[in-house]
């Protein structure tokens, strides 16, 4: 055994299923439990880990060797690390990156997060796709693999449950030259020429926020439980309902919110937000079987034609078969034609399953950002 994983504590990873998977430890200790998915991405770990949306999930990268350029400032998707660990084949302690600041060890460990690696992540992520995403647990506490199926049985699980007040901010932000700012005095007022939006904060990523900077908003970004006296009082051009985590089910007072606000503000929803507003229009959502995590998901652009490939995260999606038969189901995924994407002219309304934001991820539909200032603007 080499010296290193000797000074490593040894860490189990339980399913739900009994199945067993026995590694190290190379960040943090303890206990660890949550949904266990796979992402396909071969770079992007800090933008994974600190996206929102992975709360209350336990994430498995596909790609086996994770850690080698380290972590920077510049690559994060909010303030904190939101999964609960972290599973890996092979962790590289030596960063080497012009941009590197900390190892992903030392950054795991300063939020309090397990990382776990010598796990055969090709044969846990082949059962998670014949059998569907399971919960699990990660240990370094015991060996007891009895005891540690018995608590991870009595997990509730991702279904029914509301995450989103888990990560959502707890005040209204400025988004503000690529940071987060107080509103202060200047929340009603804007420089000429400008667009006024808010963001409705279900664990959005900090991306999503550049982007709308860069198109020339000004970018308001209020707690998920806002209600719509509040995110109109901030006179906005426009609404961007966010990514996020949990079951989108189990957000009715969000759901409300955003049906009273259709025709009366343009929206556009992104991931879990295109859930919402299908909600708001009536549709129903149900829970795939190991989800779509990854950088690499083909969409096909229904009104164009056009394949795009696009960076996804979310483990619900919207069944366009509950949906008004007048709205227009704008993009399918090519891997399971499931539905990608939503309009509704009428009402100024527009959402998509998958991240234009990318980050990490290709830029392909980084239109929809200049897609939504029209739509905001009223220009063809």
């Amino acid at each position: 055994m080499p010296l290193l994983k000797q000074q490593q504590s040894a860490a189990l990873l339980v399913l739900e299923d009994g199945s067993v998977y026995r590694g190290y430890a190379f960040a943090g200790c303890g206990e660890a439990m949550g949904e266990v998915v796979f992402n396909t991405g071969m770079t992007g770990y800090q933008e994974i880990i600190t996206d929102p949306s992975y709360k209350g999930q336990l994430v498995t990268m596909t790609y086996p060797l994770i850690g080698n350029y380290g972590i920077n400032p510049d690559d994060m998707e909010s303030g904190d690390i939101y999964l609960e660990g972290f599973i890996v084949r092979e962790y590289q302690p030596f960063p080497s990156n012009w941009r590197n600041r900390q190892s992903l060890k030392s950054f795991l460990e300063e939020h309090h997060k397990i990382g776990i690696e010598g796990i055969d992540t090709r044969a846990l992520t082949r059962r998670i796709r014949q059998e569907g995403a399971m919960r699990g647990i990660l240990s370094t506490e015991t060996d007891d693999t009895d005891l540690l199926l018995e608590r991870v049985r009595a997990y509730p699980g991702l279904v029914g449950r509301d995450l989103v007040k888990e990560v959502t901010c707890k005040q209204p932000y400025l988004w503000k030259d690529g940071a987060p700012q107080p509103v202060g005095k200047g929340k009603g007022q804007s420089q000429e020429g400008r667009l006024r939006v808010v963001v409705l904060d279900c664990g959005v990523k900090y991306n999503i926020l550049r982007n709308l900077e860069n198109c020339g908003c000004d970018v308001f970004v209020l707690p998920a439980t806002a209600s719509e006296g509040e995110i109109l009082s901030y006179k906005p051009d426009g609404v961007l309902l966010s990514n996020g985590p949990g079951d989108p089910a189990a957000l009715p007072y969000i759901v409300e919110v955003v049906r009273r606000m259709l025709g009366k503000v343009p929206l556009f929803g992104i991931c879990l937000g295109h859930q919402i507003l299908g909600q708001a229009l009536g549709g129903r959502t149900e829970k795939l079987k190991f989800g779509h995590h990854g950088i690499n998901q083909p969409v096909k652009n229904r009104q164009t034609g056009r394949i795009e490939i696009t960076s996804q995260n979310h483990g619900f999606v919207v069944l366009p078969e509950s949906l008004p038969q007048d709205l227009e189901k704008t993009y399918n995924n090519l891997n399971d034609n499931t539905s990608e994407g939503i309009s509704i002219p009428a009402l100024d309304a527009f959402s998509v399953q998958y991240h234009p934001e990318a980050a990490p991820g290709p830029h392909d539909v980084t239109y929809l950002f200049e897609k939504f200032v029209r739509f905001m603007r009223k220009t063809p």
